[in-house]
Formats: structure tokens, sequence, C-alpha cells
């Protein structure tokens, strides 16, 4: 999604089910990806199980479920606290443009999920934290240089990325999801149920090739750009599209998609497929900072802060 596209369907859908309850998910190590670079994320698979008649298609519009907020701490293997007196600031690397994730507020300063989180990270360790905006692209050469001190931007850890910088843990992943229109969502989807079925998907993406590996049976649509492939979901030309749950949830929520649509199924996370999660990125060999910043990921996850800051920027699961 084009990120002009992304921040008006996540303003339309920001703040729809603010009310929901939570329920945490301790989904350790199975990673998510950026859903600005979908190429860049390598491709893993359901399964196979045995053939059962499809279960039937739900007619009236599905209720919500309840918000999901992804974790990848578990409270039994608590960090120690490392020696943090050689850190007085964290100079944080974002970028410009993607909402709600990343983007320039009202008041002309760095907003969004990734810089809220930065900022508590900053008051966890008890250092002082500044946040500068660049280009998506010219970040891993930034923090590089030493222009900055760590690059939170959902970057998809990669090992081409790996080679350059190290990564913390990673503290949010991109599901894969299937959408349809709201008079034929299924509460649950196996490649069996899908035989036959035209699904659409963005051509030459991990989508594409998860679906190629573990969905033989379904009738794959390519499509060049979201813009298309959800265009053709709302006039019926598919019965499904698959891509990221993230896009995909503020599409479903905001007017862009009129209404027509809602999730199917729940999430695919095969690391494999798409990618080993989000993380911030560090100068290679700063284990210092490394460190400092997962001890505060725990800390901060564990006073139910990040599910408070999850719950404010992403009021429609995408799990």
């Amino acid at each position: 999604m084009a990120p002009s596209q992304q921040a008006k369907s996540f303003k339309s859908a920001r703040g729809l089910l603010t009310g929901l309850a939570v329920a945490v998910c301790l989904l350790a190590s199975a990673p998510c990806a950026r859903a600005q670079a979908p190429a860049k994320q390598p491709p893993a698979a359901p399964q196979a199980k045995p053939k059962t008649a499809p279960q039937a298609a739900v007619q009236a519009p599905v209720q919500a479920a309840p918000q999901a907020v992804p974790g990848f701490w578990d409270p039994r293997r608590r960090p120690e606290r490392p020696d943090l007196s050689r850190l007085t600031v964290i100079r944080f690397l974002t970028e410009t443009d993607y909402p709600p994730f990343n983007y320039t507020g009202a008041d002309g300063n760095p907003a969004g999920f990734n810089v809220d989180l930065a900022r508590s990270l900053c008051e966890e360790i008890k250092v002082t934290c500044t946040v500068q905006m660049r280009r998506f692209e010219t970040l891993v050469d930034a923090l590089t240089s030493n222009r900055g001190d760590a690059i939170i931007a959902s970057m998809a850890v990669s090992p081409q990325l790996r080679a350059r910088v190290d990564f913390t843990d990673p503290y949010y992943r991109v599901p894969a999801r299937f959408a349809s229109r709201k008079d034929a969502v299924m509460p649950e989807i196996r490649p069996e149920y899908l035989e036959g079925k035209k699904v659409g998907v963005i051509a030459g993406s991990a989508h594409e090739a998860y679906l190629k590996a573990m969905f033989t049976d379904a009738e794959l649509h390519p499509y060049p750009n979201d813009d298309a492939l959800r265009a053709a979901l709302r006039k019926g030309e598919v019965d499904f599209i698959f891509g990221d749950a993230i896009s995909l949830a503020f599409w479903i929520n905001g007017t862009d998609s009129g209404d027509c649509c809602a999730f199917s199924g729940g999430p695919f996370v095969e690391s494999r497929f798409f990618g080993e999660g989000i993380g911030i990125a560090v100068r290679k060999g700063n284990d210092v900072l490394r460190q400092a910043l997962n001890w505060a990921l725990f800390r901060v996850w564990e006073k139910g802060r990040y599910t408070d800051l999850w719950l404010r920027y992403f009021s429609v699961s995408p799990f």
C-alpha cells in the first residue's frame, strides 16, 4: 500500500474498536515482515491435514474478535538488567512516512507506534532519547556511519541485513491473512477448503510463493499492486485475497473498502515465507545497546505499556 493510501486507511480505521478485550499472545520467535517491503521477506506453510468438507460460509457480518496483542517475551525467562551506566543518550533513526508506525505529527514532530515505543524504551532505561526521521533506504547507511545509534522503523530482520547490523529481539510481526467479501467469510481456512476457489495475490510476492507451495488446488490470480488486488475482491472477480494482515486490517476497516470485506480464517506466520520478525537495528558489535534495548522491551511489555501502545494504534486486530 502506498504511504498516502495507508495513512488514509489508518485515519479512517483508527478508534473503531478501542474498547475490545485484550488477548495477549505469547508467540515465541515466529516473525513478521515489514509491510512496506514484502519482497524483502524470504518465504513456509500450514501442515497438510486430511481433506474434509469446507466449512459453511458465514452469511452475517462477522463479530469483531477480541484484540490480540503480539508478544515475544516469556515471563519465565526474565532478562537480567544490564549495565546501563555507559548509556547517556540514544539517537533513534526512523523513517518519514509509514503510518501508523512512523509519520510526521500535527506539530511537525515524529509520531507513530515506533516513535512512542522508542520513547518508552528510553524512559525505562532512563536516558535521553532523540528521534530523527530519514528516508527508509538511507537508514542503514546513517546507522553504520554513526549518524544514529539505533533504527526503529519497522525494519524486517533478514540474513542480508544481519550482515551489516545487529538486531534486538523482535517486537512485532506482520502475519499474512485471507480476506473475502462479508457474505462469504470462512472462520477457518485450510488448503483443501480453497480447492477451485479464485484467490488474488500480489505477483512476485512472498504471499504468492506461499500460496503456490501450500494452496496448490486454489486458482491463483496475480495482480500488480494492492489497489488492483483489493478492487478485484470488491468487484467479486476473486473469492479471496491473501496478503499483509496489517495493511489489510486498515483497508478492511477504512473508507476505501466500502465496508465490503472481512478477514477469513486466522493468521499465517511461517518465518520461511514471511520473515524473521521486526527488530531494532544497532551497529555491529554494539552489544551494550542491544542488550539494554532487549531488557527495556521486556520491561515495557511486562508493565503493560506495550499492550496499551499497541491498542492505541491498532484498534483492529491483524491477528
